[in-house]
């Protein structure tokens, strides 16, 4: 283990004292069948790593500030681990199920790039809903118990709101929330954040708007909690008619003491901005209201014109995947900082997997 990952009295990770690497974790109940017979006990020793304070990533509110500040220097971190040819065996022994209900690309892809890159091996079902036993009936709880047996911690993606919330509450290993329905985007929202701090410098007293379909967007959802827990944070809702944000992220913000409005003028607001948070409308929340769509999709799109507004020292963000809402001439500025907030997606899951498997 590098010597930047502080050692303290607190849950006990189990170390083969031969090999020197991790042992299978046990989540929340330390289990003496996970590591195999009675007699394996005589060959470990125990090194007790600061704990993390998070057994599952489920939702942006579990976050506070001094937590963000600790994953992003960890995220720091994995970026030179990234970086070395040689790379890391920190999460050797370790085993990921990835279990996505919905289609992804650059979620599902980095959470595995991330535990292959510490030396973690990778369980993955690309639609579970139509090629794992879902497709029988299976539950979820049912689902979530027999993968559990075959991992140590398990990155799940679900079409129903809540539906992680459910898997943590069976498992007894981590669960890590990589989007459930139109509910929340936790980890998307880390890493939003965390480019929001390297491209900007600060995260208190920024002005962001964002932009698209802000009823469905899960990730945005996730992003205004985050927001919400720094200083000075002014926030612009632009959005079609149809697919406005919702009440209680508007609630949370009043109480929570963020100034926000709602505008129908992108280029105003762009011009105001330290960051653009553009979204895509999301076809398959609308289900045959096809006419719904088509009012919504193409009316607020990030182009040049925008761009000649937007503040030089601000930066347009995207989740991906785009559709039209951000022309391709604008992927040339260099205020375009969508795809390195994609890679930044690598360095933020491999801190969360290195701190809910290890700790700090």
């Amino acid at each position: 283990m590098a010597a930047s990952f502080a050692l303290c009295a607190s849950r006990p990770m189990l170390v083969s004292s031969h090999l020197g690497t991790p042992m299978r974790p046990t989540g929340r109940v330390e289990s003496v069948g996970a590591l195999g017979s009675q007699s394996s006990f005589s060959q470990l020793s125990r090194l007790s790593p600061c704990k993390f304070p998070l057994q599952d990533v489920l939702e942006a509110q579990q976050f506070d500030r001094k937590l963000l500040n600790s994953i992003f220097e960890v995220a720091r971190e994995m970026e030179d681990i990234e970086r070395d040819a040689a790379g890391s065996e920190l999460l050797k022994g370790f085993l990921m199920a990835t279990l996505f209900y919905e289609p992804s690309t650059r979620t599902r892809l980095s959470f595995e790039s991330a535990m292959k890159r510490l030396g973690g091996e990778v369980l993955t079902t690309e639609n579970a809903r139509e090629f794992s036993s879902a497709a029988k009936g299976e539950t979820l709880e049912d689902t979530i118990r027999t993968v559990e047996g075959y991992s140590d911690i398990i990155v799940l993606r679900h079409f129903e709101s809540g539906a992680a919330k459910k898997a943590a509450n069976t498992a007894n290993i981590p669960i890590i929330n990589a989007g459930d329905g139109p509910g929340q985007h936790p980890t998307q929202a880390l890493l939003d954040m965390y480019t929001i701090k390297r491209e900007i410098g600060h995260l208190d007293n920024i002005r962001v708007g964002l932009v698209g379909d802000l009823a469905n967007g899960r990730t945005v959802r996730s992003l205004a909690y985050l927001l919400a827990k720094y200083d000075g944070v002014k926030i612009y809702f632009v959005a079609p008619d149809v697919v406005k944000m919702k009440d209680d992220i508007k609630d949370h913000l009043t109480d929570s003491g963020v100034d926000w409005e709602e505008s129908t003028d992108l280029m105003e607001v762009a011009s105001k901005c330290d960051v653009i948070y553009q979204t895509r409308i999301q076809r398959e929340r609308f289900g045959d209201r096809i006419d719904l769509y088509n009012a919504a999709r193409g009316k607020y799109i990030v182009d040049t014109k925008v761009m000649n507004v937007l503040p030089k020292h601000a930066v347009v963000l995207h989740p991906l995947p785009r559709l039209d809402e951000i022309t391709v001439e604008v992927d040339s500025d260099p205020r375009a900082a969508y795809f390195r907030q994609a890679k930044n997606g690598l360095h933020i899951r491999m801190a969360l997997l290195k701190l809910l498997l290890l700790g700090y």
